[in-house]
């Protein structure tokens, strides 16, 4: 996917037609709008070029933000010849071509910064491929990337490499980049207030995308501003940012678990819908809204749990869209519910006294003796059965010999769990009044 203001790398011919986007490209680093973090002089760009030591780096950052355009000023400000590829039509041939020609570029005296776009598609071999031309300063490699570099780079690269994160256009920068593009068009916008922040929204963070639309209005032949629904007809809103497999993924479903844990309704709601509005499967979601239930609330409120499997039903009945209100209803009544991750604790602490314990068996007393051999053998002798005992519990030791009893399940005074609590601590009572006799 090419990047704000990415230019071809065959230049048009004189007089030709240039889009929008092609000319308004920065001409200078100053010029980039949104990306102030990085390139200001405290910024680690602009510390690397004040220092003349500019290493090799990755962009991490989404659409029409920049990525291309300030490595082309990279090459620009350190006098290196600029090669851009992309990992989409790139092949190792063609690697093999583009070291040979920087290598030969490098006896002659003039380095070569390899920008390559969508990086995070090379495989690992071709990934590896880079490392000895880093190293030995054949190229300075500037990689774009979309996708979380930790999860899609080798860790050879990312060691040579600084990874620096660019970050989605706001609204003040997208208007800044508006008003840009209205002076070299020399005209405003026949837009009024509503309908041009419509507009600002619309693109969604991506410069390309703003500029792409402006080049639209400017195209219609209108005699009296648009407002937001007139411009809504006009136009259609840009596709969210979401891929059911990527980042974006993991980062909104982060986002709505985090949001169901912190007790926030309107939260939840707000991402349940940004990743429905996004095309996420709604049984993911009906699955992972279940998974809640059981972590952070548990038997704080032992109907959660239920609350979520009938809005799983209830969707599996319905389907889209009717059926998305029922998990809306779930998430709405888990964001609400006391919390609790008692069980959740409990589970893990026993999971590693399993573990720990390896292979120890049952003490005998609570084990089954359905023959003569098992009964001389001790089984089943001593047991005690609780409904004989007084108040139904005998205080027995039920794990294994010579462990010493853990305590796991801890609930906290919440919710339904308060009741619980009052439970293990008169069972504690009576455990150790039965010892002490």
């Amino acid at each position: 996917m090419a990047d704000l203001f990415d230019r071809p790398s065959d230049a048009p011919p004189a007089g030709a037609p240039r889009p929008l986007a092609d000319r308004l490209r920065p001409a200078k680093l100053s010029e980039v709008i949104g990306q102030g973090k990085l390139l200001g002089p405290d910024g680690p760009l602009g510390v690397m070029l004040s220092s003349g030591a500019l290493s090799s780096l990755v962009f991490w950052g989404p659409p029409g933000v920049g990525k291309t355009t300030i490595a082309r000023l990279l090459a620009e400000e350190t006098d290196l010849s600029f090669v851009q590829i992309s990992a989409i039509f790139t092949g190792v041939p063609e690697l093999r071509k583009v070291f040979e020609a920087a290598r030969i570029r490098r006896q002659n005296g003039q380095g070569t910064l390899l920008f390559v776009d969508e990086i995070h598609r090379f495989n690992k071999a071709q990934q590896d491929g880079f490392l000895p031309h880093m190293e030995d300063g054949t190229i300075l490699l500037v990689g774009a990337t979309t996708e979380n570099p930790s999860f899609e780079l080798n860790a050879a690269l990312l060691s040579r490499a600084q990874v620096l994160v660019l970050e989605r256009l706001t609204l003040a920068d997208l208007e800044l980049l508006a008003q840009r593009a209205e002076r070299e068009l020399d005209r405003k916008l026949p837009l009024k207030a509503e309908a041009r922040e419509q507009l600002l929204e619309m693109a969604d963070g991506d410069g390309r995308a703003l500029l792409n639309l402006i080049e639209q209005i400017a195209a219609w032949k209108v005699e009296k501003p648009l407002d937001a629904p007139a411009l809504g007809q006009r136009l259609m809103k840009r596709a969210t940012n979401y891929d059911k497999s990527g980042d974006q993924h993991y980062n909104l479903i982060s986002a709505l678990h985090k949001s169901v844990r912190g007790s926030d309704p309107d939260a939840s709601l707000y991402w349940l819908a940004r990743m429905l509005a996004g095309g996420e499967d709604p049984r993911y979601l009906a699955r992972r809204i279940t998974r809640m239930a059981v972590e952070d609330i548990g038997l704080a409120d032992p109907q959660a749990h239920r609350v979520c499997l009938d809005a799983w039903e209830t969707y599996e009945r319905l389907g889209s869209p009717e059926g998305e209100l029922a998990l809306a209803a779930a998430i709405t009544y888990l964001a609400l519910a006391p919390k609790s991750n008692g069980v959740y604790v409990a589970w893990k602490a026993a999971l590693a006294e399993a573990k720990r314990t390896g292979s120890e068996p049952p003490p005998k007393h609570i084990l089954n003796a359905p023959t003569k051999l098992m009964k001389d053998e001790g089984y089943g002798a001593n047991y005690a059965y609780d409904h004989d005992a007084e108040d139904g519990f005998s205080g027995q030791n039920y794990f294994p010999e010579g462990m010493k009893r853990p305590i796991l399940y801890q609930p906290p005074e919440r919710g339904f769990e308060r009741e619980l609590k009052k439970r293990i601590d008169y069972f504690a009572k009576l455990r150790a009044k039965r010892g002490d006799g």
